[in-house]
């Protein structure tokens, strides 16, 4: 079930928490299966969410990355005002990106929220047994994990992905370059929608082979422009049919009792 804020305004309700989808998780078709199993784990918790629907745009975060500041704060501005007009105080997003520019840069224009991302509400969600997993397909699987840029070194979140893995009762194998030494998938800073640059190699398939070095059966990313570009990354090496790519929810869910 999928109610829009303007619904709960109707009602004069307030629900528990804001899902803010992204221009990924709306329109990529990869981002949207991670969207679609967010909110079906939001269902199965009973946890009382929201989105905007078509009343939500993009965050701003590509264009000010790309150096067009008066885009980016001609959208956050609309975002902002969208969030004051129906009481928004907690918003939930699965994409790193947009994590970071409400929660860091939106108060800046007087945008000020709590603002959590997708892994830190599912592991909330699992201590306080709201949900209930067991290994399942997972268990003792060798599994290596991706540390976002936007998530960790930006936000200092690591423990808290790691904490949901351990729930799931993975055989853990850390990259070499892992947490604040964590390398870049090649998409942040607006390279997502830009042509490479000249270099010797592109920085998806330099972390491609360290996935491979681990010989992790599994990579779990926290994050759409992460997932997208490891695809990419064992799709040149010939091996996306041996390392499966899952965001962390996808993950959840398949072991959700």
């Amino acid at each position: 079930m999928i109610e829009k804020m303007s619904e709960y305004a109707a009602r004069g309700e307030q629900p528990e928490i804001v899902f803010w989808v992204g221009c990924f998780g709306s329109f990529d078709s990869r981002a949207q299966k991670v969207t679609h199993t967010f909110i079906e784990i939001l269902n199965k918790a009973g946890v009382k969410f929201a989105i905007l629907g078509n009343e939500e745009t993009c965050t701003g975060d590509p264009a000010r990355r790309a150096g067009n500041e008066f885009l980016f704060q001609m959208s956050a501005l609309q975002n902002i005002a969208t969030f004051d007009a129906y009481g928004v105080k907690r918003i939930v997003t699965a994409c790193p990106h947009c994590f970071n520019t409400i929660k860091n840069e939106y108060p800046d224009l007087g945008g000020n929220y709590e603002v959590i991302h997708h892994t830190q509400l599912l592991n909330d969600l699992i201590k306080e047994n709201r949900i209930q997993i067991q290994g399942g397909s997972f268990q003792g699987k060798k599994i290596t994990y991706h540390d976002s840029c936007y998530l960790g070194r930006i936000n200092d979140i690591y423990e808290v992905p790691r904490e949901v893995l351990k729930a799931l009762d993975i055989d853990l194998l850390e990259l070499k370059r892992s947490r604040a030494n964590g390398l870049c998938c090649g998409a942040g800073g607006a390279q997502m929608f830009k042509e490479d640059e000249p270099g010797r190699k592109r920085i998806n398939l330099e972390r491609a082979d360290e996935i491979l070095e681990t010989g992790a059966e599994s990579v779990v990313a926290n994050c759409p422009y992460c997932i997208t570009m490891l695809n990419d990354g064992m799709k040149a090496r010939e091996k996306q049919d041996d390392v499966m790519i899952y965001d962390l929810s996808e993950m959840v869910l398949q072991a959700m009792k």
